[in-house]
């Protein structure tokens, strides 16, 4: 697919690696001497290349840097701008704006490159550097190389095969776009020539770096190797879940081919749509909201009726059909991290899983799955508390971690038939992944789709071994490992914000218990309201409120889905 320019990745990279690049950070800005066509290099071994061509630009530089940037720290001189500050350690990043058609070649160590807009040439060059762009691909010949491993690398369109040259180099070049076609206008009239779009040349060497060709860095799996789809990959495709697929593809294109070749047609879901046999009126559909309650002591509130509750949507209120009420069962699915970072604490993990299963209520169901580089399903929903005790005996640890896809896999193929119902997955993880085929945000509309409650117990895993070990001096190497990572930390903020979950830090053993305890009373705090809606948006229209009628009690909506009418009495 060749996507029209400009797209919206240009505006939210933009706006993204601007942001990163200047977050408490100090900054000057300096103008450059640029008209459009112009030739511009750029050599940062310091930081991070930002370079944006806008349409009739003023050219100009930001340099920013967490210890304060000065003009000392830039050299500029006619067409080639060199960081080189005094201070060897000190981290500096560029934002350089210039106007369209420009040629520019970059250069980092460590730093990403990114670039974005209507070029004529770019070049790039870094170590481990990541080089993302966003510019037209209408008509682009380029040659990426490796030169100290083999590729790495998405793009919005298909490339040409992977070449292997001498001295473990690896290349992978050819055409993108109406090249051929173009050449054949031009024999035609001016005017017509004139309306085609213009050629790129792209030349990007990097020794260990990813390239990202017109895809955003937060749509890209963590492992970027070529390799065989794992069964919850398969599980994926087989799912239909077109975003899900979408980011499959793009990690493994070879064998989700292969993949998809082997399946039966492709059976969809059902949806629900517009009626269109009504004479008059806007289109009615019924949909299902999980409520949760709470009085001013932050306690979970279980003993509320239909009578209690206001459903509106734009101020209109909405026919409440159906409630059930706290006591319901859930589904509830405990997802457990067996990959090597907890090879050693089989027992810690075991245990943990046990406790959770004594502490939920007895008409609940409960599947256990387990996941390191793939997943297993170690038990399906059961209430037979005795037999998921026991199943916890059959798996050992060690390996990657493909959270995200377990996840995924989770949502898209065990909890599927469950759809609308009462569902939960409960995640004893360290939140770290490695080997996942999708990206984190991949899987946030899935999650709104599913109207599972999702609640993260991230446990760092050298805090395990402390409290299991009884160590009580950390070796300073190692007191990284007794906290999350802030990327982890950030994701089970919001899975658990997305899903309508609480996310729980775990910086105590102890705390796990008490974690347990606290999710079963909001699980018995939940309300499932069914109610007519006269919105075709689906999830959860920013239209919509719930409001209770007693005093001093607070409703939060966790989701929203559209269901049947057969569902909804």
């Amino acid at each position: 697919m060749i996507r029209a320019f400009p797209s919206k990745f240009f505006v939210v990279l933009s706006l993204c690696l601007s942001a990163a690049l200047s977050s408490n950070a100090q900054t000057f800005t300096a103008g450059l001497k640029l008209k459009e066509g112009a030739k511009l290099d750029i050599t940062n071994l310091y930081g991070r290349v930002l370079v944006r061509a806008e349409k009739d630009a003023e050219a100009s530089l930001s340099a920013s840097s967490p210890d304060g940037a000065s003009p000392a720290d830039v050299k500029i001189a006619g067409g080639k701008v060199e960081v080189s500050p005094k201070d060897r350690s000190k981290r500096i990043d560029l934002v350089i704006t210039v106007p369209q058609r420009c040629r520019v070649r970059i250069e980092t160590r460590e730093g990403e490159i990114a670039v974005i807009g209507n070029f004529a040439e770019i070049g790039a060059a870094t170590t481990t550097g990541t080089i993302t762009t966003d510019i037209p691909l209408d008509s682009v010949r380029y040659e990426f190389q490796w030169t100290a491993s083999r590729p790495r690398y998405v793009a919005d369109v298909e490339l040409e095969k992977i070449k292997e040259k001498s001295a473990g180099r690896f290349v992978i070049s050819g055409e993108i776009g109406e090249r051929t076609k173009r050449k054949k206008q031009k024999k035609d009239t001016d005017a017509a020539a004139a309306d085609i779009p213009a050629d790129v040349e792209l030349s990007f060497s990097t020794a260990r770096g990813i390239v990202l060709l017109n895809i955003p860095p937060n749509e890209v799996g963590s492992d970027l190797r070529e390799r065989p789809l794992t069964e919850a990959a398969k599980a994926i495709v087989r799912s239909g879940d077109s975003l899900l697929m979408e980011a499959i593809r793009r990690a493994a294109p070879q064998y989700y081919g292969e993949y998809i070749q082997s399946l039966p047609p492709m059976k969809r879901l059902p949806s629900l749509g517009s009626s269109t046999g009504r004479a008059s009126g806007p289109a009615a559909e019924f949909k299902t909201a999980i409520v949760r309650v709470v009085d001013s002591q932050n306690r979970s509130v279980s003993d509320l009726s239909a009578a209690d509750f206001v459903v509106t949507e734009s101020g209109e209120e909405r026919p409440i059909t159906k409630i059930e009420r706290s006591d319901a069962p859930f589904d509830l699915v405990l997802l457990l991290d067996v990959s090597g970072s907890v090879e050693n604490y089989l027992t810690f993990i075991r245990k943990a899983a046990r406790s959770f299963i004594e502490t939920v209520d007895s008409k609940d169901r409960i599947a256990i799955i387990i996941f390191n580089d793939d997943v297993k399903v170690l038990s399906g929903f059961t209430t037979d508390k005795e037999h998921l005790s026991e199943s916890l005996d059959s798996f050992d640890a060690g390996g990657g971690t493909a959270f995200y896809d377990a996840l995924a896999y989770t949502l898209a193929d065990v909890l599927r038939s469950l759809k609308g119902g009462r569902s939960a997955i409960v995640i004893l993880s360290d939140g770290e992944d490695n080997r996942s085929f999708l990206p984190f945000d991949s899987l946030l509309g899935t999650i709104q789709e599913s109207g599972a409650i999702i609640y993260p117990l991230f446990v760092p895993t050298g805090l395990i071994q402390e409290e299991m070990l009884g160590m009580k001096d950390i070796d300073p190497m190692r007191k990284k490992y007794m906290s999350l990572t802030r990327k982890s930390e950030g994701e089970g903020e919001k899975l658990a914000k997305v899903s309508g979950g609480t996310f729980f830090p775990i910086s105590r053993l102890a705390q796990i218990d008490t974690a347990y305890r606290d999710i079963v009373r909001q699980l018995r705090g939940a309300y499932s309201i069914t109610f007519k809606s006269l919105s075709a948006e689906r999830g959860v229209s920013p239209n919509l409120r719930v409001r209770v009628k007693r005093a001093d009690m607070f409703a939060t909506i966790s989701s929203v889905t559209a269901v049947g009418e057969g569902q909804a009495q």
